[in-house]
Order: structure tokens, then C-alpha cells, then sequence
């Protein structure tokens, strides 16, 4: 059990993805407690399914970190969420009547790009099973890519997953041509024909295509030229979004996500060059937000108090 003084602040970093909610209790010396994971909490495939990802992720990180469920009230929480740069949902989600003390809401690229530089300016690309772009420089941000399965996210996992499936169908129609990439698919499928891979991928989310980039890399690593083309084809992709984000001028620029460190070294040398490691993880970033918000809550209200109170004596 976690001895914590009544005077303590506990804050609570949740950052929800396509794919999972990751969660981590931390207190006020930035020290993580405990930390939970649960399902997808994208409220663009789900608001429900958002809220329950939220709350299990939660639960979690205060079992692992000892102490009682009731605590879930006395969070002041940073929640950085995939979808919610969309106004609809962002305010769908704002408007959820949470559990915790205190709740802070932004895109999980600010609260990632917040988690790479420790709170300060910088860029981050993310590259999982999603990708974008984005900037946080002098107060203002800047969005690149980031639209979405399956209308966007280049050189995102999903993305690869989708180019190798359409590759691997028309080789099996005999319309491409055969490489050990179709054979490292077929094995990862568990499939020997078109038919079968269809009925295992048609109407699929895009974390399970993402999947099927682990074997799009392998292959590429040992330089299949199918596997090759593609790899290349997002690596070029992602190295644009980093140019433009170092238009802006951020102090520093970091590459996460699961498929970052496989996707590296295919990028522009220019752009691996200006690549630092990130600093803290999306979830901590989460808790930054918080802080930052928290403190900004408490500087308005005094700004507002000394107005009242010249307002008195001057009125």
C-alpha cells in the first residue's frame, strides 16, 4: 500500500489510441505509482467502449499502485485521447460526467508531444498503429497528417498492413509478382488462398491491420523488394511530415509509436540527424497537461480575484 499524506496531489495519465488505453497514477514529485492498461479508447469507433477503456485503465493503475478504488475521486487527471481534434467528439467527450476530481481533455498529440520534450515546446511524429505529425512551439500547434484509417496515416502500421494485403491478393490472382512477402503474410494469416484472407481482414480495424506490419518490415529488413517498395514508400512519407514540422522550429524532435524505431532507419538521413529520444511517455505527458492546466485554472482565478477587489475599492 502506497503511504500518501492528505495533502498530496495524486494526478492520473491516460492515453487512449486505437489500439489501447495505457494509464499510469503518479504523484506530485512526478514519481509513477502504478499503471494500467485496457482496450481501444478511440471515441471515433466508439464512445462507450472510449469511457469503459478509461475507467479499466484507471482501476488498473491504482490496483497496481495499492491503493483503493475510492481514489479514483481524488484524481486530477490528464486524459490525451486519438480522435478528439474533431470538435464533435472532443466536445462529446469534455461533456462526460468522469469519476475523477478534476479532468483536463487534449489530442493524444499534444499530450505525446508534451510527453517527448518533458512539458517544453518540441515536435513529435507518431508512428504506430497510426501516424501524423505535430508541433507545439510558442503556444501554437500544428497538425500534420493524422486523418485517419483508412483515408490517411501513411507509413502508420495500418497503413503498411493495408498495402501488403492489397499486394497479397493480386498475387494471389497471379496479377503481382510472387515474393517472400506473400508467403510471410499467408503464415501470418493462417491463410492458402484470396478467399480465406478476405474472410480474415474484411471489415477489420486498423489495429489489426497494423499486424501485418511486423512481417512487412522482417521482409523488408531482409530485403524483399516488394516489402522494400513499401517501407520506403511510408519512410518518404513520414520524413515530409517531419520536414514540415522542422519548419516550425521546434527545439526538438522525436519519433514514437511501435513502429518508430523499425521505420528509423529507412527515413531521410537529414531528418534521423535532428531525432532526439523522447523524453517521458505519452501517459506522463498526459499528467503535464494537467499540471499546466491546473495552473492555469489557479492563475485566472486570481487574476479574476484582483479585479473583484479593485473592483471594491475603486467602484
Amino acid at each position: 500500500m502506497v503511504a500518501l499524506r492528505d495533502r498530496d496531489t495524486l494526478y492520473i495519465g491516460i492515453d487512449g489510441g486505437g489500439s489501447k488505453c495505457r494509464a499510469s497514477v503518479v504523484d506530485a514529485a512526478h514519481r509513477v505509482l502504478g499503471t494500467g492498461v485496457a482496450g481501444p479508447a478511440n471515441p471515433l469507433h466508439g464512445y462507450a467502449q472510449t469511457i469503459d477503456s478509461i475507467v479499466r485503465s484507471a482501476a488498473l493503475a491504482l490496483a497496481d499502485a495499492g491503493l483503493p478504488p475510492e481514489t479514483l475521486g481524488d484524481l486530477v487527471a490528464g486524459v490525451g485521447l486519438a480522435g478528439v481534434n474533431m470538435p464533435r467528439l472532443y466536445h462529446e467527450m469534455d461533456s462526460w460526467a468522469h469519476p475523477f476530481k478534476k479532468m483536463y481533455l487534449t489530442t493524444d498529440q499534444h499530450s505525446a508531444c508534451l510527453g517527448a520534450h518533458r512539458g517544453g515546446d518540441g515536435a513529435v511524429i507518431i508512428a504506430g498503429t497510426g501516424s501524423c505529425g505535430y508541433s507545439w512551439v510558442n503556444g501554437r500547434s500544428l497538425l500534420v497528417g493524422g486523418h485517419g484509417f483508412p483515408h490517411g496515416d501513411k507509413g502508420s502500421g495500418a497503413w503498411m498492413g493495408m498495402e501488403a494485403i492489397k499486394y497479397l491478393l493480386m498475387a494471389l490472382d497471379g496479377l503481382a509478382e510472387d515474393s517472400r512477402l506473400k508467403g510471410a503474410l499467408l503464415q501470418a494469416l493462417d491463410a492458402t488462398d484470396a478467399n480465406e484472407v478476405f474472410e480474415k481482414i474484411g471489415g477489420k480495424s486498423s489495429s489489426h491491420y497494423a499486424r501485418m506490419a511486423v512481417p512487412v518490415i522482417e521482409c523488408a529488413e531482409s530485403g524483399d523488394p516488394v516489402a522494400v517498395a513499401i517501407v520506403r514508400d511510408g519512410a518518404s512519407y513520414i520524413s515530409d511530415l517531419a520536414d514540415k514540422l522542422l519548419e516550425q522550429k521546434p527545439p526538438r524532435l522525436s519519433m514514437i509509436g511501435g513502429l518508430a524505431p523499425r521505420l528509423r532507419p529507412w527515413l531521410a538521413p537529414h531528418v534521423v540527424e535532428r531525432l532526439t529520444d523522447p523524453q517521458d511517455p505519452p501517459e506522463i505527458g498526459c499528467v503535464y497537461f494537467a499540471e499546466q492546466s491546473l495552473a492555469r485554472e489557479a492563475g485566472n482565478a486570481k487574476d479574476a480575484a484582483k479585479k473583484s477587489g479593485s473592483s471594491a475599492l475603486f467602484g
